[in-house]
């Protein structure tokens, strides 16, 4: 009797481990084959190559976006980029497309100097916070980066190979509704390649 008492004691703490197991769980969000899941914006180039996710310029050299078409609330992403032309491109949060004006947060991927890792808001308030400068090092121009974003309530934190380049708070950020985008700036000339994109949900 005594064991069957400690088994009912168990099961209801197996049960809710299993679950939290389940929620935690990371989802690839690019399944190295095709862009299922995934609704482009715009006239640039987004395709798959040898297991990559491509964005390139197109003719237009206009802005353009590969968003999901599931919406993200809590979560952490996980991604890597290699930078080829260029390089100006990055990841949204909470965001939503119409044609190619996106509203949303950006967290930057950029050219050195150029505030990898910092947050901007397209067509509202601009930059709203940036790395420490010194923090630029941990870019590799030319060779593949880890980047971690983690977004829970009002606040975002961003990685970029193992350094923390933000952590930052904002109560408009907390109220965003919306998907992943990866973004190909304007301009033209621009080339990036993505891979192991993976979220865990919070």
């Amino acid at each position: 009797m005594k064991y069957v008492k400690t088994f009912l004691l168990l099961v209801p703490i197996v049960v809710v481990l299993t679950a939290g197991g389940l929620a935690g769980k990371k989802e690839k969000l690019f399944n190295g084959k095709d862009l299922t899941g995934w609704t482009i914006y715009g006239t640039e180039k987004w395709y798959v190559e040898d297991g990559l996710l491509v964005c390139e310029s197109g003719p237009d050299k206009g802005y353009g976006y590969l968003g999901t078409d599931k919406h993200y609330k809590d979560f952490e992403l996980e991604l890597e980029f290699k930078q080829g032309a260029d390089g100006n491109s990055g990841v949204f949060i909470r965001s939503t497309v119409d044609g190619t004006k996106v509203s949303g947060w950006q967290v930057e991927v950029a050219p050195p100097g150029h505030d990898t890792g910092g947050i901007y808001e397209s067509y509202g308030r601009g930059w709203l916070v940036k790395p420490e400068p010194e923090k630029d090092k941990a870019l590799k121009f030319g060779e593949w980066n880890k980047m971690k974003i983690r977004v829970e309530g009002d606040r975002v934190t961003s990685w970029l190979n193992g350094t923390e380049m933000v952590n930052f708070a904002d109560a408009k950020i907390g109220e965003g509704e919306g998907g992943i985008c990866l973004q190909i700036h304007d301009g033209g000339g621009i080339k990036v390649y993505w891979r192991n994109i993976k979220l865990r949900e919070l």
